[in-house]
């Protein structure tokens, strides 16, 4: 499987992609008895798939309801999707957190260069809080290539950053990533901007606060610290890549990883460039679980490969760290 993982991160064109997403599309049907069971219920003739976008893509409930993992592997960790209290969250077991860390560093580099020249700052709860978030596991992972911290949530503790102080003395740009509804009450509190601050929210209201339109969120953060762009990352427990949006709430996957939209009414069939539908994901660094994901996230994919996250569908449970409805 080395091999292989080391051909993963090397993808750059789509012939490329076409040839590992089919491979990896055969690897999933012979060793993952629940995506067998999904495309042999459909009636798909593997022999017919020869282009990734013919792919069937397991919807994500699966993951909260059967074990969607690869026979034979050994998980070396359980991560679980977050939620409010009663609902039921999804697993999703990793075989190889090697692999992962290795996924998680390499989407980063490819949007922002190397972690170690950033210090990373989290303000979400802290991996003793919340040891099963592959959220904290991802900002973990990025402290560990470089000077990080996680801060305070507790609403009492009137300056969060006071820790980074000391940390900044060593000139590195400072990324602030944070739970949306963290962000927006420490802007809201703040008396001083910082535009040197690159903030990025991962979403997360998880009921403390009235959701908010993308556009009315970003400006209030704008605000609050004084930058010009709010930064956003897209991500989920069930996958082991993560988009980024730089601004503007356009969000773009690493090479290795590719958002179609289908048909709301028709999930069997995608939508033109420009429309909204459902997003599927595909994400070839899964490869112990399932690389092909339908989501219950609603967006729209624009011709230059970025897309926008405009929120779920009505009957969905509102993801507590991925997207703002």
């Amino acid at each position: 499987m080395t091999n292989f993982s080391d051909r993963i991160f090397r993808v750059l064109s789509e012939t490329e992609f076409n040839l590992t997403a089919l491979e990896l599309f055969h690897r999933t049907l012979n060793r993952n008895p629940v995506y067998r069971e999904y495309t042999s219920a459909l009636g798909i003739d593997p022999a017919q798939v020869v282009r990734y976008e013919q792919i069937p893509f397991l919807p994500i409930g699966f993951f909260k309801t059967r074990e969607v993992y690869a026979a034979g592997a050994r998980p070396q960790k359980v991560f679980l999707s977050s939620g409010t209290t009663g609902m039921e969250r999804s697993r999703h077991a990793v075989a190889d957190l090697d692999h992962y860390r290795r996924s998680l560093a390499e989407g980063f580099r490819h949007f922002y260069g190397d972690p170690s020249g950033y210090l990373i700052a989290a303000l979400t709860p802290t991996p003793e809080q919340n040891p099963d978030s592959s959220l904290i596991f991802m900002l973990s992972v990025l402290m560990s290539h470089t000077c990080g911290a996680f801060l305070s949530l507790d609403p009492s503790v009137n300056d969060p950053l006071r820790p980074l102080r000391p940390l900044r003395s060593k000139k590195k740009e400072c990324i602030l990533i944070g739970l949306t509804y963290a962000l927006l009450d420490l802007a809201e509190k703040r008396p001083e901007k910082d535009p040197s601050l690159i903030i990025v929210e991962t979403g997360g209201m998880k009921g403390r606060r009235k959701e908010l339109i993308r556009e009315e969120l970003h400006e209030r953060l704008k605000a609050g610290f004084g930058v010009e762009k709010i930064h956003s990352e897209y991500g989920m427990s069930e996958l082991l890549s993560q988009a980024w949006s730089r601004g503007d709430g356009l969000y773009r996957c690493p090479p290795w990883m590719k958002v179609l939209i289908r048909d709301v009414n028709d999930p069997l069939s995608f939508v033109p460039s420009g429309q909204s539908g459902g997003i599927n994901i595909i994400d070839l660094a899964n490869v112990y679980s399932c690389p092909f994901i339908a989501t219950q996230d609603l967006g729209k994919l624009y011709d230059d490969g970025s897309f926008e996250v405009h929120g779920r569908f009505d009957y969905s449970d509102v993801r507590g760290c991925s997207l703002m409805v």
